[in-house]
Parts: C-alpha cells; structure tokens; sequence
C-alpha cells in the first residue's frame, strides 16, 4: 500500500510539473522551465523503476496511469492559480456613451475604444483591454455590472510592445 501511495505522490508530482513547465515553455519563461524540467524527469525515472520493477502486480501500473490524470488536473489548477501572462479583453456593447470606458480607467485600466457596427447596422461600441490574467475574472464582473448584455471576448496575447503598460520584458516572448 506504501508503494502505491508513493507512485501516486511521484506521478502526481511529475505531471503537474510537466504541465507548469509547458505553460511556462510557451510563456517563454525559459531558464525556469529548463530546472522544472530537470526536476520532472529525475521524478519520472524514480516513480517508472518503481512500476517497472513490479510489472507483475497490475494494480501499480494501473495506479501509475490514473495518477497521470490525477496529475493533468492539479497542474492546470496549479497554473490557473499562477495565472501567468496577460489577456486582451474585447468588450462589444450597444451602449454608445463613453461611460464604460471612463470608469475602466477609473479603475486603472488602459482602454481603447472604436465605434462598431451589428449585424443590423446599429451602433456598438468596441472596447479592447489589456490586463494581468490576475484580475481578467474581476474585470468580467466589472463589465457585467455596467452591462449585463455586453459580449466579452478573451485571448492571451502572444507579442506586445508599447501602450498602457511599462512590461517586465520585451513583450516578444524573450527574457
């Protein structure tokens, strides 16, 4: 029972690993990436003798495989708590004034704004948002309360340079 308990520690350890250090790979945050990487695959090697040597008991190999998943899920809630990076909000609303971008900035936020059409000709206004993932769930509600109808829209962006921000970094994936 020991030995299976310590497959599932290790596996779960190792694939929650492995997923942070893909996000962070695609992030660009590199060096960081290559030490979780190191980390991840001397638990690997550990937790895979383990089932190797016991392939004549089923029941570790079968926990090996189920903690993979078990591993999946805490590493993508591990990096939904990280929240790394930025997201490009884009509002579009039938309110036309410029109440709703006055009090985003209010709040602290860079906003551009644009003047849209729908899809019958009526005005709308476009708002595009650049914020920390950190506060992307607080400027939906945010959004909402100033407009329950308005669409929202999400993306993280890849490249930036310029604007609202002073960024950390070059904005080019690079450190």
């Amino acid at each position: 029972m020991k030995q299976l308990l310590f497959i599932v520690f290790l596996q779960v350890v190792y694939v929650s690993l492995m997923s942070v250090r893909f996000i962070l790979m695609v992030k660009g945050i590199r060096y960081m990436a290559a030490f979780i990487s190191a980390v991840e695959i001397g638990i690997y090697v550990v937790g895979f003798k383990i089932v190797l040597d016991n392939l004549n008991d089923p029941v570790s190999l079968i926990v090996y495989c189920l903690s993979y998943g078990l591993g999946i899920l805490i590493g993508t809630k591990i990096e939904e708590r990280l929240a790394l990076g930025y997201a490009t909000i884009q509002v579009v609303t039938t309110k036309t004034d410029i109440f709703i971008s006055e009090q985003l900035r209010k709040k602290g936020y860079g906003v551009t704004t644009w003047q849209g059409e729908g899809r019958e000709g009526s005005p709308r206004t476009v708002l595009s948002i650049v914020t920390h993932r950190k506060r992307q769930f607080i400027l939906y509600k945010e959004i909402l309360l100033m407009d329950p109808e308005a669409f929202i829209v999400s993306y993280e962006p890849k490249h930036f340079h310029g604007g609202f921000y002073h960024f950390p970094h070059n904005g080019l994936g690079e450190e």
